[in-house]
């Protein structure tokens, strides 16, 4: 959807702003032009950038189980690989 009309930011730029680092208002207008012209977005291009901070400790959280299960996965499979290697009969 769109947030500033003015300048044509959705709420989509402003999600990508804030997982690219983005935490004040400043900024998110400094990044897209947001709330730079009118600014009749600025009380929900705020709210916007509130709600990703929210949740990115859920998906900082999500990203280090998947790490962990990847890595888990790998010393699995590297594991295996050495009982077969140490048990495979010689030719």
């Amino acid at each position: 959807m769109y947030v500033c009309v003015c300048n044509g930011v959705t709420d989509r730029d402003i999600r990508r702003a804030a997982d690219a680092g983005c935490r004040e208002l400043a900024e998110l207008t400094a990044r897209t032009g947001c709330a730079s012209a009118c600014g009749c977005c600025a009380s929900l291009a705020a709210a916007l950038l509130d709600e990703a901070e929210l949740t990115r400790p859920q998906a900082e959280e999500v990203a280090a189980a998947v790490d962990f299960a990847e890595d888990a996965a790998w010393e699995d499979t590297a594991e295996l690989l050495r009982d077969v290697h140490t048990e495979a009969p010689a030719v």
